[in-house]
């Protein structure tokens, strides 16, 4: 590891002085009295108390949820550093445990609460004491129809740390375990998946394809691992399903997201009625390049000025010079991320790919974790993970179990973050070839994060509802992924044939089920959102702000409701699409 390297990766000592740390071993020890004691207190005895007890006890579970998560999050920070450190491993583990622990004995409460009726559940919910969970208490209560008994929840989370739990870790371990060996610029050189991506930005066609042909095909030899992991988190998905009488397999999802199906039916439908759009750009990125037609190795291809490399401090201060635009209050949030060495920068073996950004709790800071390579898209991730950053800072003003915001507003500080950085770099840019470029990834990313985040979600779908019919081979599997990219791609772009294998990688397909629409959802709302922010930059940033501090408190309708936003309404997920629309004609203007 460089001087560079170690500067910019993360210390998580913060949370603890190392994982020999007599303090972890001890919370972890007094994580199992606390869950213990909270349950004998008041197993059996919910519908016995009256608001101001319940409230009392809210508290105290979440008094338990805030010391649970530290030990927790840090088992995991430091095993996604290094998955290949064998104490990582086991205190990975550990805090899995922990976790599936603390399910089964504190499930009885929230299930308790369920077993109230309507009346009294309402009279609970409507006095004073509890208003502050009650938006906590009414999530709850959207599950009752899928609850089973206390015995049956706790099997169910029992079995899963054998069971799902144990193929995601699988999973999680065999990616980052990969390494790859390719030949750039003439010599051979060991390299990481995440530098692998990061050539999929190079100059050079016969690169990018290969690279992407060298990432995939590794993938591809571990085929039957793959294919079975794929098959079983869907075939558990399913009994959990039938089990809690479930209809269709992204109902949970819906419920926890809180949103009504039509709602997500409406944004998916209008997504793909805009595909021609995607397809538009597909064949102007060829005519930029100068070819026929594109592969879908060429859709991030640079062009002109996107070819350029960016220093880890560059990106830094693009990012931070973006946000403080936009509201100066932000760059000292966001640069306490650096300062504080809560930035875990560059790939190496062993490390997780990808990027996130871990919010603990509104009592400890959050993390970003990313694999930086260097190219533009390097730098709008870092803009994306701090944007989750600034959520996670902002939102400390909430308590634990109105923290973490459902998930479709978990992206929108992220995305937004995003827009401010293209809009920042185009400003700036005196040169109308480097603004077309600068234009180009902006309307990829956007492809991106909608477009392509639909085919996944569609992907998902289909493989969930094919392994309600029996067991899917791989060959099945590449053919499903293989059609729902065709009808985005349509004629405008050939896909490569090693990328029938691109579905083996996506780890949001393991870790959460149909996370992806998020993205689509998230994007979308951010376009209505900075198209209201260029309209009345100064009166729009509190409105913003404020949102980004509601985080888990209201649901997504509620949250955007007092902006004249209907969920259900494909007109305004149109709207997006409007502004997608009006940037390719930019871009055809510039051309």
């Amino acid at each position: 590891m460089n001087d560079l390297q170690e500067k910019y990766t993360w210390e998580t000592n913060l949370l603890y002085p190392s994982p020999k740390s007599a303090r972890l071993d001890e919370d972890f020890s007094i994580a199992l009295e606390q869950i213990q004691r909270f349950r004998n207190n008041y197993f059996g005895k919910v519908s016995l108390l009256d608001g101001a007890q319940l409230s009392k006890a809210i508290t105290e579970l979440e008094a338990i949820y805030n010391h649970n998560i530290k030990p927790e999050s840090y088992t995991y920070l430091i095993f996604a550093a290094d998955s290949n450190d064998v104490l990582n491993q086991k205190l990975s583990q550990r805090g899995i445990e922990l976790a599936n622990k603390a399910e089964q004995e504190l499930l009885f409460f929230e299930l308790e609460i369920n077993e109230l009726n309507d009346e009294i559940f309402q009279s609970l919910v409507q006095s004073e004491q509890l208003q502050q969970y009650k938006h906590y208490l009414q999530g709850l209560r959207k599950f009752k129809p899928h609850l089973l008994s206390e015995r049956e929840e706790r099997l169910l989370k029992q079995k899963r740390l054998t069971g799902i739990e144990a193929f995601t870790r699988f999973f999680d371990e065999l990616t980052s375990s990969f390494s790859f060996r390719m030949e750039i610029d003439g010599a051979e050189k060991e390299v990481t998946g995440e530098e692998l991506l990061g050539l999929l930005h190079h100059g050079d066609a016969a690169v990018r394809e290969k690279a992407f042909t060298v990432f995939l095909t590794r993938f591809q030899e571990e085929s039957i691992t793959y294919s079975t992991i794929i098959n079983t988190v869907a075939l558990d998905h399913q009994q959990e399903r039938l089990l809690r009488n479930y209809n269709f397999p992204m109902e949970p999802t819906h419920l926890a997201n809180e949103l009504t199906n039509d709602s997500v039916t409406s944004l998916m439908k209008t997504t793909e009625m805009n595909y021609p759009l995607a397809r538009e750009y597909f064949l102007l990125k060829a005519r930029i390049l100068g070819i026929p037609r594109l592969k879908n190795t060429d859709i991030y291809a640079p062009i002109g000025k996107t070819d350029k490399q960016y220093t880890f401090s560059q990106a830094r201060e693009m990012v931070l010079e973006s946000y403080s635009r936009f509201n100066p209050n932000y760059r000292e949030i966001i640069e306490g991320f650096f300062t504080n060495k809560r930035i875990d920068a560059f790939p190496r073996q062993g490390k997780s790919g990808g990027a996130f950004c871990m919010g603990i709790s509104p009592l400890l800071p959050p993390y970003v974790l990313m694999n930086f390579t260097g190219n533009l898209r390097d730098v709008a991730t870092l803009a994306h993970e701090l944007g989750h950053g600034l959520h996670y800072v902002l939102a400390q003003n909430k308590s634990m179990l109105n923290y973490h915001p459902p998930l479709p507003l978990a992206e929108t500080a992220s995305v937004f973050g995003e827009m401010l950085l293209n809009r920042f770099l185009l400003e700036r840019e005196p040169d109308p070839a480097a603004k077309i470029s600068l234009l180009c990834a902006q309307i990829e990313d956007i492809i991106a994060t909608t477009f392509r985040q639909n085919v996944l979600t569609r992907f998902e779908e289909r493989i969930h509802n094919g392994r309600e019919q029996g067991l899917l081979s791989s060959a099945e599997i590449c053919d499903i992924w293989w059609q729902e990219n065709a009808k985005l791609y349509g004629d405008t772009v050939d896909m490569i044939e090693p990328y029938r294998w691109g579905w083996s990688y996506i780890s949001h397909f393991i870790h959460s089920r149909f996370y992806c629409y998020s993205y689509t959802f998230a994007e979308l709302l951010v376009l209505a959102l900075f198209q209201k922010y260029l309209n009345s930059e100064k009166t729009f940033v509190p409105i913003f702000t404020e949102i980004l501090e509601s985080a888990g408190s209201l649901s997504p309708a509620e949250t955007v409701g007092s902006a004249g936003i209907n969920l259900e309404d494909c007109e305004f997920w149109q709207e997006g699409y409007d502004l997608l629309r009006g940037m390719i004609t930019e871009l055809q203007h510039l051309l």
